[in-house]
């Protein structure tokens, strides 16, 4: 069993972040930032996939609206992502948002700083600070020689600093980078040096392929130690796809267990079934499924059913037929073409 991080606890609309809320999975919109009936759009489709908070880009005051309308259409928490003009930050207050994704530090004076902080306190609207190893200050830059995990820390407490220096502790933490490495040990030194919520992801990862691969090292590294509350494995991909893969690494690190897992053998010369079209159709079908099942996938009729035998229900395939069987007993024969139906059948009963 993993045992958590105690960090301060966040609240993000109605999704609470840190001790006393689970991890919560979310993604970024990627619809330009002025069209608001395209954003609106993509938000229903990630909040259909069960995006749990959703992220916008304001680059300037015409996208405020697309805050608005975002906040009247989904039910989900909305995040304005901002860079540099704090007035953004106060604009999107109004507007609705449930947090503010902006560096301090990046905003301006001392006074631009206090005007957000005391803006986002009083309207109850935490923000997250967003460091990668882009972002880095020079002077911090300078120090170390690169963005380092080092640095990355440095910089991220230099942010939270700012905040607390006028009285604000609503504060989430992210400090990405494309490096995992990097990425693993900025987040196990910033853990180290607060107690505040964490948001977890690999920047530029990549891909869907491969950066899957690096966001499962990277996020379920520091999954697997306690570490991180709330995750975006970002793709270069349709948002939906960052949702699914998110709640698959929470699935694969046992931290989401209200969900099927589906195990499948990896055939050999003895599958006369097309089992990896099975599996994968399988796969589709299990996602709209929210029972703490185990499902196996399975290529022999000979030893499927036994080498599945902690599955609550599966299917072996045969030649042009197949198995259904449960905790290793064979429940009936049925024929290929109707093998995925009569599983989904069964699982309905569980």
């Amino acid at each position: 069993m993993i045992n958590r991080r105690q960090t301060k606890t966040v609240k993000v609309g109605s999704i609470l972040l840190g001790s006393g809320g689970e991890i919560s999975v979310q993604s970024m919109l990627n619809v330009p930032a002025h069209d608001i009936e395209g954003n609106v759009r993509q938000a229903l489709e990630l909040e259909k996939a069960g995006c749990q908070i959703i992220r916008a880009a304001v680059p300037d005051m015409q996208a405020v609206e697309t805050i608005k309308a975002l906040k009247k259409s989904v039910s989900a928490p909305i995040v304005a992502d901002i860079h540099f003009d704090y007035k953004l930050a106060l604009a999107c207050v109004d507007a609705g948002a449930d947090k503010i994704r902006i560096n301090p530090g990046n905003i301006g004076s001392d006074e631009n700083v206090k005007a957000v902080a005391d803006k986002c306190k009083a309207a109850g609207v935490p923000i997250r600070i967003g460091v990668n190893s882009g972002s880095v200050e020079k002077e911090i830059l300078a120090k170390y020689g690169a963005p380092t995990p080092e640095a990355m820390a440095q910089s991220a407490m230099y942010h939270v600093r700012l905040l607390e220096k006028f009285d604000f502790d609503d504060i989430v933490i992210s400090i990405k980078s494309s490096n995992v490495n990097n990425m693993i040990e900025a987040y196990e030194k910033v853990a180290s040096m607060c107690s505040y919520p964490l948001h977890l992801g690999v920047t530029e990862s990549g891909t869907e392929r491969m950066g899957l691969i690096k966001s499962s090292i990277g996020i379920g590294a520091l999954l697997s130690r306690g570490i991180g509350d709330t995750i975006r494995v970002s793709l270069t991909a349709d948002p939906v796809k960052e949702v699914y893969a998110g709640f698959d690494i929470l699935k694969a690190a046992g931290l989401k267990t209200d969900t099927p897992s589906l195990v499948s053998c990896p055939t050999c010369g003895r599958t006369k079934i097309d089992l990896i079209s099975l599996a994968n159709e399988v796969e589709e079908r299990l996602r709209d499924v929210h029972k703490p099942i185990k499902v196996a996938v399975m290529g022999c009729v000979v030893n499927g059913p036994g080498e599945a035998r902690e599955a609550d229900i599966g299917i072996a395939g045969g030649d042009g037929c197949g198995l259904i069987f449960s905790r290793g007993e064979v429940l009936r024969k049925v024929p290929e073409e109707k093998i995925i139906d009569e599983l989904m059948a069964e699982i309905e009963k569980l």
